[in-house]
């Protein structure tokens, strides 16, 4: 059973990918682990020597009542989606979010993390700041950013960028599986420019490898990368992009919050992250 990993900061954003990610654990017959992290403010306690652990205990008191709280709210989504028989587990960790997550996933033995890309609370500056490309790329498992305001649909094509590597294929094959399972088709997106290093004897190759399954390869030419996937995005009708994490400073780029939002607002399409290794 696989297992998914749900942060949620409880804004509406979070509860949007909530519906997402009971929808993946319906597709791949797993389950949910819910977790809210929170960071306790940084207090000196010389000027509040007396109060300063019962300052810490209303803190910690007043997020779990919070949590308390949220949690039915869930389960009322769930219910309403009659997906509520999928089995969730909950999680509150005090720390940071990033550190959090990656605990969990260790300690929980995580398969896929589902969030929300912007919204309230700090979860903006955690995807579309300057260390939102290193936190991606430091999980060690699938990641599916869910835009704002974009509402489950079933996932019909789901894209794929490539590069012809041995890595890429292990990924495809991955991917290829989750497809099955979604009865969607997959795209493959290789984006050639003066500096590409494949040949054509390679993409052969590849089309051969899976010619029988729901697979199209599509090379083109381009030395702007960012706005030929945009328009794949687009032409193809990608429901799901998937990019693979192995380099840093182009996850940066396509996550930058002007390309967020215009994936979000016009494309209305999610973002598989896979690591490589």
């Amino acid at each position: 059973m696989k297992r998914i990993l749900f942060p949620t900061d409880f804004s509406d954003v979070a509860n949007n990918a909530f519906v997402h990610a009971l929808e993946l654990a319906k597709t791949l017959k797993g389950e949910l682990i819910v977790l809210h992290s929170f960071e306790l403010p940084v207090v000196d306690n010389q000027f509040f020597p007396e109060n300063y652990m019962v300052i810490y205990e209303s803190l910690e008191l007043a997020q779990f009542d919070m949590f308390k709280d949220e949690i039915p709210k869930l389960r009322s989504i769930a219910e309403e989606r009659q997906l509520d028989k999928i089995k969730m587990t909950h999680r509150l960790m005090d720390g940071d979010l990033t550190f959090n997550i990656k605990k969990a996933i260790k300690e929980d033995r995580i398969d896929f993390v589902v969030m929300g890309t912007s919204g309230a609370s700090g979860w903006q500056s955690f995807f579309m700041g300057t260390n939102s490309g290193n936190v991606i790329t430091d999980i060690t498992v699938p990641m599916l950013c869910v835009p704002q305001d974009v509402p489950f649909r079933k996932a019909e094509t789901i894209g794929f960028t490539t590069r012809f590597r041995a890595k890429d294929k292990k990924a495809l094959k991955s991917v290829l599986k989750i497809a099955h399972k979604m009865n969607a088709q997959i795209k493959c997106l290789y984006v050639k420019t003066n500096e590409s290093d494949v040949d054509n004897a390679t993409v052969k190759e590849w089309e051969k490898e899976f010619e029988k399954e729901p697979i199209t390869f599509y090379v083109t030419i381009s030395n702007d990368v960012k706005d030929t996937i945009l328009d794949f995005i687009l032409q193809k009708d990608i429901d799901i992009l998937t990019m693979l994490t192995y380099k840093r400073g182009f996850f940066e780029s396509i996550f930058h919050p002007s390309l967020t939002k215009k994936i979000a607002t016009e494309y209305a399409t999610l973002v598989l992250a896979i690591p490589i290794e």
